[in-house]
């Protein structure tokens, strides 16, 4: 019988990396209320050429590393029906990128939002959290802290 992979304790917010898009250290709120993790951006637009449909997008950078805003254009994209913070529901473009927390890289879908009102700019959601994390709402940055104990 396969053992089922040891969960690992997660706080209420951490830095968390997303190598698909070259940032590091992005601050991230961990939100069991959400099933979809989401990721801040603006500009988001559908490229449509030879009737090939593209998604286009600005992600801003990290504050700690003083970045600007990076552009980024993908075809693995899809349309979603997401419920909002608010309660209503919305259609969002999803994407598939790469996570990296606690030194594992997770494959995980975002939905594109404008994250501009809240405090944090990427959201981990509970799909994201599944099987993986245990949350603790005491603690934070306990990845960011492993990486650099580790570095």
């Amino acid at each position: 019988m396969k053992e089922k992979p040891q969960k690992c304790l997660i706080g209420r917010r951490d830095l968390i990396d997303l190598p698909g898009f070259g940032l590091e250290n992005i601050e991230a709120k961990i939100d069991t209320g959400a099933y979809t993790s989401a990721i801040h951006c603006s500009q988001i637009k559908i490229i449509e050429r030879n009737g090939l449909k593209k998604i286009s997008f600005h992600i801003l950078g990290s504050h700690q590393e003083g970045l600007g805003e990076k552009v980024f254009i993908t075809r693995n994209f899809k349309e979603k029906k997401i419920k909002s913070s608010f309660g209503q529901i919305e259609e969002r473009f999803v994407i598939k990128t790469k996570v990296k927390v606690f030194g594992r890289v997770i494959r995980a879908e975002f939905s594109l939002s404008d994250r501009t009102e809240m405090k944090y700019p990427i959201l981990l959601g509970r799909k994201l959290l599944k099987n993986r994390f245990i949350v603790d709402v005491s603690l934070y940055n306990l990845s960011y802290n492993q990486k650099i104990r580790q570095s």
